[in-house]
C-alpha cells in the first residue's frame, strides 16, 4: 500500500476553523494525474495541492493545484498555505526575520516570502516559526469590460437589477494575475452580504466569458484617514464551473482587485484589506499590496495572510 502524508490548514485565517481550508501533500511523487484529481474530488475542498520536485532550478519545489473538478495553473490560498507546510515540515530552511524562496506553478515560478519569529514552544526560542506568508502574483492583465447584454446577464445571475452592478468609473471587468476573474463592484457591503446568486446562470456566464468565477465586492467606508490608509473591501466569490459554489477566501481574485482599484485611482495607499467568507461562517482576511512597476513594467501584486494548522493525516492507496 502507498501512504501519503497530508496537512489540512486554514489559510487567510486569524484562528482555527476560519479562513479557506486547504489540503497539502508535501511529498506527492508517485501519484498520477488521475489520482491527484480524484483525491481533490474526494476531499472536496476548493483546492488541494501536491508538491513535486521542480523542473525549474531556481524553484524550491513545484506545486500542482486541483479543485474538485479540474487543475488550475495558479491560485491564491494554495500558494500561501503550501509554503507554510513546507517550512513546518522542515523542507525549507528558515531565516529571521524572513525567508525568500520561489515556487513553481503552472504560470511560471513566483517569489514568496515567509515572515518568521522565534517559536515560543521551542526551548530558548531555538526554532523559527512562520507568522505570515506573502505571495507575489503574476503581472496584472486587464480584459473585457462588461456592457449591454453581458452586463444584464450578470445582474440577472446575481439576482440584481442591471443598474446595480458596477459603479461610476468601476465597471465589471475581467482581470487576471494568473487566473481570470470577473470583478463586479456593488454599492455597499450590505448588498454583497445579501446576494442570492443563481449558480447555474453564473456557471454559464463564466464559461462563455472564459473566466474561473465571479468576484463581487464593495468598498467599505475608510477606517482611517490619510493617503496611506489601507482601503477595505467586502467580497464574495462564486465559481461553480470549477466546482466551487462559494469560496471563503480567494487570493487569486484579491490580487486582481488590488490591481483594478489601483489602476482606476481607488487605492491611494496601494494597500487593500479584503474581508471574505463571512456569510459562510469562515471569516477570512487577505492583505494586498500593489507596487508600481518600473521601466514600463507592470505592477507587482502581493497577497499576504496567516496560516493555521488544523488536521494532519495519511492517505492510503493501493
Amino acid at each position: 500500500m502507498r501512504r501519503y502524508h497530508f496537512y489540512h490548514v486554514d489559510v487567510f485565517a486569524d484562528g482555527p476553523l476560519a479562513g479557506n481550508p486547504l489540503a497539502v501533500f508535501p511529498e506527492a511523487e508517485g501519484l498520477t494525474n488521475e489520482e491527484m484529481q480524484a483525491i481533490a474530488r474526494e476531499l472536496n475542498l476548493s483546492e488541494t495541492t501536491f508538491v513535486l520536485p521542480p523542473t525549474d532550478s531556481t524553484a524550491a519545489y513545484r506545486v500542482r493545484i486541483f479543485t474538485p473538478l479540474r487543475e488550475l495553473p495558479f491560485a491564491g490560498h494554495p500558494l500561501v498555505g503550501t509554503p507554510w507546510v513546507m517550512a513546518h515540515e522542515g523542507k525549507v530552511a528558515l531565516r529571521a526575520p524572513r525567508t525568500e524562496l520561489r515556487q513553481q506553478v503552472g504560470i511560471g515560478t513566483l517569489p514568496v516570502t515567509l515572515e518568521t519569529e522565534p517559536d515560543p514552544e521551542a526551548p530558548g526560542g531555538a526554532r523559527l516559526r512562520v507568522t505570515r506568508v506573502v505571495m507575489t502574483q503574476g503581472v496584472p492583465r486587464f480584459g473585457q469590460e462588461l456592457a449591454g447584454a453581458d452586463r444584464e446577464a450578470l445582474a440577472a445571475a446575481l439576482g440584481l437589477r442591471p443598474g446595480a452592478v458596477g459603479l461610476p468609473g468601476l465597471p465589471p471587468q475581467i482581470v487576471s494575475t494568473g487566473l481570470e476573474h470577473l470583478l463586479v463592484p456593488l454599492d455597499s457591503p450590505k448588498a454583497v452580504a445579501l446576494l442570492e446568486p443563481d449558480l447555474t446562470a453564473i456557471g454559464r456566464l463564466t464559461d462563455r466569458l472564459g473566466c474561473v468565477g465571479v468576484y463581487v465586492f464593495a468598498l467599505a467606508p475608510p477606517a482611517a484617514a490619510g493617503p496611506a490608509a489601507a482601503v477595505e473591501a467586502r467580497a464574495r466569490f462564486f465559481g461553480p464551473s470549477a466546482g466551487v459554489s462559494e469560496d471563503p477566501a480567494t487570493g487569486s481574485a484579491a490580487g486582481p482587485l488590488g490591481a483594478y482599484l489601483c489602476a482606476r485611482g481607488h487605492l491611494p495607499g496601494a494597500r487593500l484589506t479584503v474581508r471574505q467568507g463571512i456569510e459562510m461562517g469562515q471569516p477570512s482576511r487577505l492583505e494586498v499590496e500593489v507596487e508600481e512597476g518600473d521601466a514600463g513594467g507592470g505592477a507587482v501584486i502581493r497577497v499576504a495572510g496567516r496560516v493555521v494548522p488544523l488536521i494532519t493525516g495519511t492517505l492510503i492507496l493501493p
